[in-house]
């Protein structure tokens, strides 16, 4: 098959495509690289500012690329915003590349109108981005989420791309649940890819006896991620453990930066609202660092997993973050080696990138 994958979210669609690639087919992957975060690519399609002239170049790009974009199987979406440009813009854009390829299938893996629409409703969730222990949060990025996806063009955008799409593909259990209803008719979950070929395992440091604890922070969404939780909490731990905690605090790096400080480090805070982990916390796992952050049971149910729970599961409050990874980390002699092994075993059971990316074509083939 030749397949178009357009759009970049954590390296989900340049891993997919290592997948395809080593099943004998023929994609292209389009993207941004997810912006500062530079992810591979096949043709670039980066906005440098929202200057005059920038804007107009990357407005040039796109009718230069598009031309290219045309008799593709399939075309995969990583979200209705795909191209970093205004709704009223992308929806033209969306309808020539229906025009000129084949089926067309929408990605769910983030934020989109059925995570806001359902997840604003306190019944949804037991904690999300949007409650927190039954009250609402009205953080900027909160707000900002609710007005786009809700009343604004991106989410009109959706509408018209979700109806018209041949499938939607959820990555997290959280669009699923979200997005099963209203289009639980064209809806498929598949799990994230996770191509262990190219990476490098957590390196060992005798030189010190505690644990490494790594938090990355995304410059402007602490809130929204819970680092603004996690690091107080950690803090606080570290005053009662001095000699068996170091912090480590990467700040809106370069994915490949970003990886060497990960693979010096034992163990992961992540998606702090999170029922599911998502590509970061999938990395660090096949790495072999543990992962503390959002793993709920439901997310275990709908992969069909009954034995391995290789997470510290936690809630958005300090008080749990601190018993979780006390109880679960810090007092157990063995725990960072058996959950180490765990997260390896359970990445490589349910994500690796060959075996989602026949997932991907199982689907896209039956659509």
């Amino acid at each position: 098959m030749k397949i178009l994958l357009l759009g970049e979210y954590s390296n989900v669609h340049w891993t997919l495509a290592e997948g395809l690639r080593a099943l004998g087919h023929s994609v292209t992957v389009v993207s941004d690289g997810d912006r500062w975060k530079n992810y591979p690519r096949d043709i670039d399609l980066s906005r440098r500012s929202l200057g005059r002239y920038d804007t107009l170049r990357y407005l040039i790009d796109i009718q230069r690329t598009l031309p290219k974009l045309r008799g593709y199987d399939v075309v995969q979406l990583i979200n209705p915003v795909f191209l970093d440009l205004r709704a009223e813009r992308i929806l033209g854009v969306y309808k020539r590349l229906r025009r000129q390829n084949g089926k067309l299938f929408l990605g769910s893996f983030g934020i989109d109108k059925p995570w806001v629409e359902e997840g604003v409703k306190p019944e949804t969730f037991r904690y999300s981005d949007f409650f927190l222990f039954g009250e609402p949060r009205h953080t900027p990025e909160v707000e900002e989420m609710r007005s786009t996806w809700l009343t604004g063009a991106k989410g009109r955008l959706f509408d018209y791309i979700a109806d018209d799409c041949d499938g939607i593909v959820a990555g997290l259990y959280e669009n699923y649940i979200c997005s099963a209803v209203r289009y639980a008719g064209k809806l498929h979950f598949i799990p994230f890819p996770i191509n262990h070929q190219n990476i490098s395992p957590r390196q060992p440091h005798p030189e010190y006896e505690g644990i490494r604890f790594f938090v990355g922070v995304q410059r402007g969404r602490s809130a929204y991620k819970g680092t603004d939780i996690m690091l107080p909490a950690l803090e606080a731990l570290r005053s009662r453990y001095p000699d068996r905690m170091e912090i480590r605090v990467a700040e809106s790096l370069p994915f490949a930066v970003y990886q060497q400080m990960m693979d010096s480090s034992d163990v992961l805070l992540d998606q702090l609202y999170s029922y599911t982990p998502a590509m970061n916390a999938l990395l660090a796992m096949a790495k072999g660092l543990v992962v503390v952050g959002g793993a709920e049971e439901e997310h275990y149910r709908l992969l069909g997993e009954s034995r391995l729970r290789p997470i510290v599961n936690v809630t958005p409050s300090p008080g749990d973050l601190e018993r979780q990874i006390e109880l679960r980390l810090l007092l157990p002699p063995d725990a960072l080696a058996r959950l180490s092994a765990q997260s390896m075993e359970y990445t490589r059971h349910w994500h690796d990138h060959v075996k989602v990316a026949r997932q991907y074509i199982h689907v896209w083939q039956g659509s």
